[in-house]
Formats: structure tokens, C-alpha cells, sequence
């Protein structure tokens, strides 16, 4: 094992375990620095003992790098992966519809408030065998999540062709995850949008308003033509800070997500798994479609599509009404057509 891939290897069995940023972030920059040094170097520096005092490396890291040097697994590697490196649920829960997937509607770059640049979510996406993804960074309004502009979205696009111009066969596509207004508008300019592969529309304000109030917010944002998926609906928040589930009408909710061919995302995060499975099963009395997203923050975050996949197989969720299981090229035309395939 090269010394790079043992520090991505390790970053990312973190990720996909949920642990803090900083240990994470500790990984990634230690295989940034020694990505970008000579194989020369690294190699007179761990003979000499002296890798631990390049900027950007530690005892730990640095230690990593000699062992995979050594010809060895690394020890810390070894370790974390008998401990986070199984199976994310039991047996063959969700595998049927994971296997099935073929990409992800939902996901974050350090542009906004996720970890790790565009590039590296894509590979890893790639990686892990999906075909396409769509990068949804956040929107304006959500500050805190450092939100994009108009000006910087259109910044992104750029980047995200060239991303594609390497990765191909596999396809980044373009989104947004656009903040619901108070009253239901979108928090992007709309011709900017009308651009965009997909839009994800979610709240993430006012979580606590009133269920009428907040029913034709939901309504008026699933409506918006340019709206593709809806997600995670009720906002919920299952660890840490804990936060109970928005209230709305979910009948008259999911019957518009039905008649306008917005999709219900599952969220795959395990401080979300939204919508709560009697939810989820509403929606698909009401006949809507489905994206299952892992909502990632960081790569190791994606593996995390699993417990949506498990929780759609449960609730008796078909494939062919999950968008995730479409081609790009068939993703791409409903979003920008509304035409569905096998419709």
C-alpha cells in the first residue's frame, strides 16, 4: 500500500465512522503533503527520521507513512478497520437496492460547509461505483454553511466541467441545495437555477413553524417548476442536538410532491434517517418518486447511502420509483422535461 492511499484510506474509514473533523482533517492534509513531495524524499525522510517535522505531518501520520513504506499495513489502518470497516447494517438489509443505485442526488464540497474539495467527493463517488452525482453546496441565505452566491454558484459550474473533463465516463452533475423561504420561494435566483441538473429544496429555518404555515411552504416549494427533489422533510435531528420533526400536513405535502414529479429524498444521514418511516410510507401510498442520498459532507460520508437503501427496503419502496437508479442521461431529461422513464 502506497503511503497516500494508507492516509486516504484511514480519512475516509473516519468519515464514513462520524468522527470529528479535526482527526479527519489531520489525514487528508498529511496525503496532501506527501502527495506532493518526490518519492525520493519520503523515503530519505523516514530512513533519517525526519517526516514528522514536514509542515502538515505528525508522530501519527508520519508513523503511517513509514509503515506502508516498511512494505506493512499500517498499524492504524489495521486497527480502524476491524473497527469501522464492516458492514454499516446487518446481513443483506438495503444491499438489493444499493446495488441498484447508480448515483447520488445530494452531497457537499468545501465550497460550502462540506470537508473536502469537488474533485475528491467525485472520485470518491466514482469509487464506490456510481456513475454520476450531483453537487448540491448550499445556498446563500444559510451563512453559517458559508452558502453560495449567485456569482460563486456560476464559479462552481466552471469548475464542475472540468472536474467532468477528468472523471469522465463518470458525471458530476450540477445542483444546489436551496434553502425554502419562509413563504415557500427559493433562495437563488431563478434563471440561475433553471440552469442547474437538479435543485434539492430544504428547510432550514423557522423549523418550528406552525403546521399550516408550514404546509404551504412545503407546497409552494414542491410546486416550483424548477424544484426536483425535496429534501429531508422534516428536519429532524437524531443526535446531538436534538431536534424534533418539523409539523406539516403530510398528505396534502406528499399529493403535490406526486403531482408536480418532485421527488421525497431519503436521507441516508444517521443524526437524520428522513423522513420517519411512517412518513416514508405515506409518500409512497401518495405515489411519489424517491432520491436516496447520503448527504454527505466528506467522502467517507457516501457509504452512508446504505441506511436509506435499508429503510426504503423496509418500507416496500420499489426501485424504479427511485431516481437514483435512472442513468444521468435519464436524470437529467426528467429534470429538465419531467419525462420519467418507462412514462
Amino acid at each position: 500500500m502506497e503511503p497516500v492511499e494508507a492516509l486516504e484510506r484511514i480519512a475516509f474509514l473516519l468519515e464514513r465512522q462520524g468522527a470529528v473533523t479535526y482527526r479527519v482533517q489531520a489525514f487528508r492534509t498529511a496525503a496532501a503533503v506527501i502527495g506532493e513531495l518526490s518519492g525520493e524524499e519520503v523515503r530519505r525522510r523516514a530512513l533519517n527520521g525526519s517526516l514528522a517535522r514536514v509542515k502538515g505531518l505528525g508522530p501519527k501520520t508520519s508513523g503511517v507513512v513509514e509503515e506502508a513504506l516498511a512494505g506493512r499495513v499500517p498499524g492504524y489502518l489495521a486497527r480502524l478497520t476491524a473497527e469501522a470497516g464492516g458492514p454499516l447494517v446487518d446481513g443483506e438489509r438495503g444491499q438489493r437496492l444499493r446495488r441498484a443505485l447508480r448515483g447520488d442526488c445530494h452531497l457537499h464540497s468545501n465550497w460550502s460547509d462540506g470537508g473536502s474539495p469537488v474533485e475528491a467527493m467525485a472520485r470518491a463517488a466514482r469509487d464506490l461505483g456510481h456513475r454520476w452525482c450531483v453537487l448540491t453546496d448550499h445556498s446563500p441565505r444559510l451563512t453559517i454553511a458559508h452558502g453560495l452566491t449567485a456569482d460563486r454558484l456560476r464559479e462552481q459550474l466552471t469548475l464542475v466541467a472540468a472536474v467532468n473533463e477528468q472523471l469522465a465516463p463518470f458525471r458530476l452533475l450540477t445542483g444546489i441545495e436551496c434553502d425554502i423561504l419562509d413563504d415557500g420561494r427559493l433562495d437563488q435566483e431563478p434563471e440561475l437555477l433553471a440552469e442547474l441538473d437538479m435543485v434539492v429544496a430544504s428547510v432550514h429555518s423557522k423549523l418550528r413553524m406552525d403546521a399550516a404555515a408550514m404546509t404551504r411552504r412545503l407546497v409552494a416549494a414542491v410546486g416550483n417548476p424548477l424544484v426536483d427533489v425535496l429534501g429531508h422533510c422534516t428536519g429532524r435531528q437524531l443526535t446531538g442536538t436534538l431536534r424534533p420533526p418539523s409539523q406539516f400536513d403530510a398528505g396534502l405535502v406528499f399529493a403535490a410532491c406526486a403531482a408536480y414529479d418532485t421527488a421525497v429524498e431519503i436521507n441516508c444521514r444517521p443524526d437524520r434517517l428522513d423522513p420517519p418511516r411512517p412518513l416514508l410510507r405515506q409518500a409512497l401510498d401518495a405515489g411519489t418518486l424517491f432520491a436516496i442520498d447520503s448527504d454527505a459532507h466528506a467522502p467517507g460520508q457516501l457509504d452512508w447511502q446504505i441506511y436509506g437503501c435499508a429503510r426504503a427496503e423496509e418500507c416496500g419502496v420499489p426501485a424504479d420509483r427511485i431516481i437514483n437508479t435512472w442513468t444521468a442521461r435519464q436524470v437529467t431529461a426528467w429534470t429538465g422535461t419531467g419525462s420519467t422513464p418507462g412514462r
